[in-house]
């Protein structure tokens, strides 16, 4: 069975507290839009957190705490819940955070995250899957990713810092023309106003974030809120402490990544070698 297929374990306490909201929701008068406008959150989130599909964060926990006037209720509900339920199966919850995030942070150590990928480097990532693809599902996969895009063409984009291992930049995924393509791409975004991109060198002999990439993002109630990916599942990450651990790594990866300029010569370079 596909995992996005399987039931969930303890989604009955999922289902509760999005009962909860839907309660509160209705008492206060309003609809799930108009409390998605209030939430600064997508009407779809508020549904699909009613509907028991998708979890209640602990950051909108407070806010519509705040918003309904239900005293901490809903996040001493979430605080409270089985930690299988604040562990989402995939990457949905992230989403919804990435679209409306001020500031993102990223490291990656084996593949460009999102953000950063070509239509064409998009179709090799997915191309190379294991179990495989079908042709449609690449296609829809990779219009996804696109679509993630467009948060970096507003007029005011969040600011985002990438720092990415030089083994990904050096990497020929896709082919040749797909890895010209990729660095020309990268080049480009480097001078983006709001963005920053190091790039991590080989020959290091120490490495503040050995155990594997991690996302950071600020939103837009100035939460700090960290992601990790694994072979099989996601996690989002609030607990204070932990995010706190994160960006100190994040703060020591800085240190020893190429700065700015450095990381645009060694692109220059390599696209010269090409």
């Amino acid at each position: 069975m596909h995992p996005r297929n399987r039931q969930r374990k303890n989604a009955s306490a999922m289902k509760l507290v999005g009962a909860l909201v839907a309660r509160f929701r209705i008492a206060a008068g309003l609809t799930q839009r108009q409390l998605a406008e209030q939430a600064c959150a997508q009407p779809e989130t508020i549904a699909s957190i009613e509907q028991g599909r998708r979890t209640l964060l602990p950051p909108l926990a407070r806010v519509l705490d705040s918003l309904l006037d239900t005293k901490g209720t809903l996040e001493t509900a979430v605080d409270n819940m089985p930690e299988v339920d604040l562990i989402p199966a995939w990457a949905e919850q992230y989403m919804d955070l990435e679209r409306s995030a001020l500031a993102l942070s990223f490291f990656a150590n084996q593949v460009l995250p999102g953000l950063l990928q070509t239509e064409t480097y998009a179709r090799a990532v997915f191309g190379s899957r294991v179990p495989a693809f079908s042709p449609e599902e690449i296609d829809t996969h990779v219009s996804n990713r696109l679509e993630r895009q467009e948060i970096m063409r507003r007029t005011l984009p969040p600011t985002t810092s990438f720092i990415i291992s030089e083994a990904i930049v050096r990497a020929p995924l896709g082919g040749p023309v797909v890895h010209e393509e990729t660095l020309r791409h990268l080049r480009a975004c480097a001078d983006l106003p709001g963005f920053a991109l190091q790039i991590m060198p080989l020959d290091r002999a120490t490495h503040a974030a050995l155990a594997g990439p991690f996302i950071l993002l600020e939103t837009p109630d100035y939460q700090r809120i960290a992601y990790t990916e694994t072979q099989r599942g996601s996690q989002l990450i609030s607990d204070p402490d932990e995010v706190s651990i994160l960006s100190q790594k994040y703060a020591m990866l800085r240190t020893q990544a190429h700065n700015v300029e450095d990381s645009k010569g060694l692109l220059d370079r390599l696209l010269g070698e090409l």
